[in-house]
């Protein structure tokens, strides 16, 4: 069930049975010659839409672009300001919670969004106990990047024969690549892996060490079949995880 396509009384409804929510994010990005600008927030929205259907969940509207500063030198990189972005999760959910929700699992395909998010978060509960005082709801907000677990990770070894954790890496490229045709790109890249060591300090920085723009992965051989089997594998996962975090006390 997706909100953008309910009506408010079928989200009426919803929150008669339930008070969670997946909220996907990601990023519009450079993902290597190979990887298409949106892969990241592609990712996390065929995800999570997958994930809502397997445990019965709404699913929010996408958050499409996050924080990318770093590639910035790449041409059709967008980014905001962790400001900014801040701003807009903390007012994406804190909308949700004026109506009832109390449960937000972020689903999330960008790594560079991360300690913004945990900064909305803190946000959040402010703002909800400086507004409600001791009669707040149980409001509670929690970030996942879909790749970043053993499952998903040992998956993705077996499938592309790389990690899932490098930037472009053959996994999210795929995953992208299934939930679109449109998608596919091949090329040619050398070196065969971009270098291991994941250090830089800002845009220029990042071009000058990984020029094509992959960290410690090569996507030459994404495929939508390799894609098709991550989403399975992923969404399993994310059900699971949202359905304990919706029943953890």
């Amino acid at each position: 069930m997706r909100l953008a396509q309910s009506t408010y009384e079928e989200v009426g409804r919803y929150l008669e049975r339930s008070r969670g929510i997946i909220l996907p994010t990601g990023s519009t990005e450079q993902h290597s010659p190979i990887g298409v600008m949106g892969t990241d927030h592609i990712d996390a929205e065929t995800i999570a839409w997958r994930t809502g259907d397997l445990c019965d969940a709404l699913v929010g509207p996408t958050v499409t672009i996050g924080i990318s500063e770093h590639h910035m030198t790449f041409p059709g990189s967008i980014t905001l300001r962790p400001t900014t972005y801040i701003a807009f999760m903390t007012d994406y959910i804190l909308s949700l919670v004026e109506h009832g929700f109390e449960r937000f699992y972020v689903l999330n395909g960008h790594g560079g969004n991360t300690s913004t998010l945990n900064a909305a978060f803190a946000e959040v509960y402010t703002t909800v106990r400086r507004r409600f005082g001791c009669a707040m709801p149980d409001v509670r907000a929690k970030a996942m990047k879909w790749f970043e677990n053993d499952i998903c990770e040992a998956r993705a070894l077996e499938l592309t024969g790389h990690t899932a954790l490098g930037h472009a890496s053959a996994a999210e490229v795929s995953v992208a690549q299934a939930a679109d045709p449109a998608n596919i790109r091949k090329a040619k890249l050398e070196p065969d892996f971009a270098p291991l060591d994941h250090t830089f300090y800002n845009s220029a920085d990042f071009r000058r060490r990984f020029p094509d723009g992959r960290i410690e992965s090569n996507p030459e051989n994404a495929s939508p079949e390799i894609g098709a089997a991550l989403l399975e594998t992923a969404a399993a996962f994310h059900a699971e995880q949202y359905r304990a975090f919706i029943l953890a006390d």
